[in-house]
């Protein structure tokens, strides 16, 4: 086969990221954890089962919840196909209005806390379960 003839001007490749945006973006990929749909369920269940979470675990599991929260928000703004709509848009905004509460001192309060952060988690989730932005959990 014969060599090349000509010059072509072909423009030298540069990489997308700098070396720094390539190591946050490596970070972000080794500590992303896939969504636990069953593990929200179980959260949920807990949370506004037929009896109040224990003192002992409630601050862990209001925290888990606000994690749910940013998580599912984070899902429901991202789906272009379903931009947000009025429901799902009103129940972003309630999330991020929970998630910035803080802890009261209380139990009942904290109970009463997380069990909102618990019903706004469920609406979210089933709307996008019915968007098929997430399966449901079983």
């Amino acid at each position: 086969m014969p060599a090349p003839t000509g010059s072509h001007d072909v423009p030298r490749w540069t990489p997308p990221l700098r070396s720094d945006e390539l190591r946050f973006v490596l970070d972000k990929i080794t500590a992303w954890t896939p969504l636990d749909v069953a593990m929200i369920f179980d959260d949920l269940d807990t949370a506004i089962g037929d009896r109040p979470p224990p003192a002992a675990t409630t601050a862990a599991l209001a925290e888990r919840l606000r994690v749910h929260l940013k998580r599912l928000g984070d899902i429901a703004v991202a789906d272009p196909n379903h931009p947000p709509a009025k429901k799902k848009g009103r129940l972003i905004e309630q999330a991020r209005l929970l998630r910035d509460q803080t802890l009261p001192t209380g139990h009942q309060e904290t109970v009463g806390l997380t069990r909102r952060l618990a019903f706004v988690v469920a609406d979210l989730a089933e709307v996008l379960i019915e968007t098929g932005c997430i399966k449901d959990g079983e």
